[in-house]
């Protein structure tokens, strides 16, 4: 291998992480309650914080009041981190403190305002 091949090949190992999101526990999200909710979701530990990264290939159809949240085997409330920021791509979300994101499965896309799940991922 010459070292041309050898930086571009580590170059490519090196990036790949982080497009997948790089350093957590990653899901993919189905939809619930006939809603359309596709792409991925991190839970990562950065700086002692959890936050979930909805990660650039997330999509979802829109309904009134979307939640970002965790469940272990279900939707958790007191672990709502607030209102989803956009419908389409990434955006972050901060698990709020005293949680500890070890302890949880999934991320949920929640509707608090009908108290029905939109979408879940179920991480790995």
């Amino acid at each position: 291998m010459d070292r041309r091949t050898f930086i571009v090949s580590a170059l490519a190992v090196a990036a790949s992480p982080a497009l997948a999101g790089g350093h957590g526990r990653i899901g993919t999200f189905v939809g619930k309650s006939n809603h359309v909710t596709t792409g991925r979701a991190e839970l990562a530990k950065e700086g002692g914080k959890y936050v979930v990264h909805l990660l650039d290939d997330f999509t979802f159809d829109g309904a009134p009041d979307p939640k970002v949240a965790l469940g272990k085997d279900g939707y958790d409330k007191s672990t709502l981190m607030g209102l989803l920021k956009k419908n389409r791509g990434k955006s972050s979300y901060e698990v709020p403190a005293g949680i500890n994101g070890d302890d949880y499965n999934e991320v949920w896309i929640w509707c608090e305002r009908f108290n029905v799940p939109l979408g879940v991922a179920k991480l790995s």
